[in-house]
């Protein structure tokens, strides 16, 4: 019997490492793929020795997948003239990949499916109404370039959404308007847990925690004992580093006795608006800006890290979170997204508003009580979104359906 098959599209290179959420669950969701299952992804490359809209039989997490890669980008991590979805959509379109299984997720390329057979299914990764209601209009404030002209979006939304068997979405908020605003298929409508790899995210604990503290600490020229804060994103007006920056700044003002060092991983459009803030603080020597990182560096800060922050104007439920907690670490948050409802009382800190004065006591209190956050607590909240079940999961699903979909009818 032939095996199912699975296209997923998005504009990322998996073999390059770029930033962001949505790519490290495609890659867990290849990685974890069941051997029932083909695997093909249509994406983008940093590769110019890969001929275009071709399929390649490559190797990716240890996994077979057929790659068909639309057109080249050396740099994803940086907004262009011309949005990358937008470039991806036009690449698709008069193109026919029909499939079995269809994953999409981003709205805008399925502009180019009108034609295609197979189950598709759109992934949703932010509470995007609200972002544009939050934002007012203005894409500066929140990166999305929809903010400017939301009633074309939604315009957009309704005529396109119909066309998916199954709406998932991360965050709660987001399932509960599609559900309300789109009754005619509130029945395609879920909530689906992002994930975390257990595999790789996991604690350090004791000597080898403290070993590895030091060494960092040793690599970037710090005293032993200091206490790392981890920011770990794209540095994009959604996360906001700007205010992370002014937070830390309040820290180091309201508590004489911390000597706190602030790591920034990631890379984007306000590496210098953020370089430029840090010296107007005069706190550029308390942060490191690491740049994009490899995922085994990105573990490793995770795991030496006090604290967690995310200083998001919106999110969905960011990965960085699932991380962090996978690996012992506690969480500070602004009140955005999903995080609010994942985080206990012992592995992480809501803030009540955005602002430096409560990001920065939020942190303080972690900083200086962390027996109140213990490596258990944040693991057990973590738990319940392990990679490998979760994607399981929804891969049973799948082939029930397929089988369910091409056994012979009975006369």
């Amino acid at each position: 019997m032939r095996k199912p098959v699975l296209t997923i599209f998005y504009q990322y290179d998996p073999w390059n490492a770029t930033i962001g959420g949505i790519q490290t669950i495609i890659s867990s969701f290849i990685k974890y793929a069941p051997d029932s299952f083909r695997i093909r992804f249509v994406g983008i490359t940093s590769d110019p020795s890969l001929k275009l809209r071709c399929w390649h039989n490559l190797s990716l997490k240890g996994r077979d997948v057929m790659f068909m890669p639309l057109f080249y980008m050396e740099d994803d991590n940086r907004r262009k003239l011309i949005p990358t979805t937008l470039r991806y959509t036009w690449s698709l379109l008069g193109r026919h990949l029909s499939s079995d299984f269809m994953h999409f997720h981003r709205l805008e390329p399925s502009l180019a499916t009108s034609r295609w057979s197979g189950e598709q299914t759109l992934f949703v990764h932010n509470d995007i109404h609200s972002q544009m209601l939050k934002n007012g209009g203005s894409s500066k404030q929140g990166g999305m370039l929809w903010s400017r002209v939301p009633k074309l979006y939604l315009a957009l939304e309704r005529k396109l959404l119909k066309r998916f068997s199954h709406v998932l979405s991360c965050n709660s908020d987001s399932r509960d308007f599609y559900k309300a605003n789109y009754a005619d298929m509130a029945d395609r409508v879920s909530l689906v847990r992002n994930t975390v790899d257990g595999e790789l995210f996991h604690p350090l604990t004791g000597d080898n925690l403290a070993a590895e503290q030091d060494c960092l600490a040793k690599e970037l020229g710090l005293e032993p004992g200091t206490q790392f804060i981890l920011f770990a994103g794209r540095l994009h007006p959604q996360k906001d580093p700007l205010l992370l920056a002014q937070a830390f700044s309040k820290l180091q003002q309201q508590n004489n006795d911390l000597s706190p060092h602030l790591l920034v991983a990631g890379d984007g459009e306000l590496m210098e608006p953020l370089r430029n803030e840090l010296d107007r603080l005069g706190i550029s020597a308390s942060v490191s800006l690491l740049g994009p990182v490899q995922q085994s560096e990105l573990i490793r800060l995770h795991q030496c890290a006090s604290v967690c922050v995310l200083s998001s104007r919106y999110e969905g439920l960011p990965l960085v979170v699932l991380e962090a907690l996978a690996c012992g670490t506690p969480v500070v948050t602004t009140r955005c997204g999903e995080t609010p409802k994942l985080l206990s009382e012992k592995s992480g800190l809501v803030c009540s508003e955005r602002s430096p004065e409560v990001l920065a006591t939020a942190i303080e209190q972690i900083l200086i009580h962390p027996e109140q956050y213990p490596v258990s607590a944040c693991t057990q909240d973590a738990k319940p979104y392990e990679a490998r079940q979760v994607i399981s999961e929804l891969y049973d699903q799948m082939l029930s359906r397929w089988k369910a979909s091409t056994e012979p009818a009975v006369a």
